[in-house]
């Protein structure tokens, strides 16, 4: 079973999976201004899809979606995944509080909802789940001379902390995950800033450049001409 956390809330990616699409705009807007990285997707199979490829470390997920009812998807990633999910709903009475909570759910906030309703019960439950995770749960990603680990945004190259910002780190991560596969520059603008994102490519290629400056082992992210840029450590 996949477990993930994290202690930094402005770096906690978080899925929205809500088949209303002002409710689900609504809350990106909002916790995006809050720091957290958001990504929304509206039917179920989206959602598990996005669970491989985006990796949240939390999941808002609506009780009532057009292809597979949200409790259902909840026990599918139970069973997969040991990730926090806040179910939304308009269903308020208690034996559907208690039947969402007892299929793992850690939250349940009723529609509609107030944001700052949301903001805090998404913090508390990070805490909450943050607490449960043990030393051995670290997760890390191994790289030319050091580690990414993941829970505690860091960089160790050579005994040395790297200092990267924000989408540094996000991108580094990203591609480290997937080593050896190509990625145009609008694939990887959408997987890190968001598919609603209203920058251009060069963003991706100034931040190329500034981990290959950062990175003692920086010529592991190839240029593929003409394409775009992949992982190959291996290379180096």
């Amino acid at each position: 079973m996949e477990r993930v956390g994290e202690r930094d809330a402005g770096a906690t990616r978080i899925l929205i999976i809500e088949d209303e699409k002002p409710i689900a705009d609504l809350l990106k807007y909002d916790l995006c201004r809050e720091g957290f990285t958001v990504k929304c997707v509206y039917t179920g199979a989206q959602g598990m899809l996005a669970m491989e490829e985006f990796k949240p470390q939390l999941v808002l997920l609506d009780w009532m979606l057009p292809d597979l009812g949200g409790v259902d998807l909840l026990k599918l990633m139970m069973g997969k995944y040991d990730i926090p999910v806040i179910m939304l709903t308009a269903r308020g009475a208690i034996e559907d509080k208690v039947y969402g909570m007892s299929c793992g759910a850690d939250d349940y906030i009723t529609k509609p909802f107030d944001l700052r309703e949301v903001n805090i019960r998404i913090r508390a439950v990070l805490r909450r789940f943050q607490k449960t995770l043990g030393p051995e749960k670290r997760e890390q990603i191994s790289i030319p001379g050091g580690q990414i680990y993941e829970n505690e945004r860091a960089v160790v190259q050579d005994g040395e902390p790297v200092e990267l910002t924000p989408k540094e780190f996000d991108l580094l991560v990203w591609m480290a995950r997937h080593p050896r596969q190509v990625f145009t520059r609008e694939r990887l603008l959408d997987a890190v800033w968001g598919y609603e994102y209203a920058g251009d490519t060069r963003t991706v290629d100034m931040h190329i450049q500034r981990l290959r400056k950062k990175l003692r082992a920086g010529e592991a992210i190839v240029t593929v001409f003409g394409v775009g840029y992949k992982y190959a450590p291996e290379e180096t």
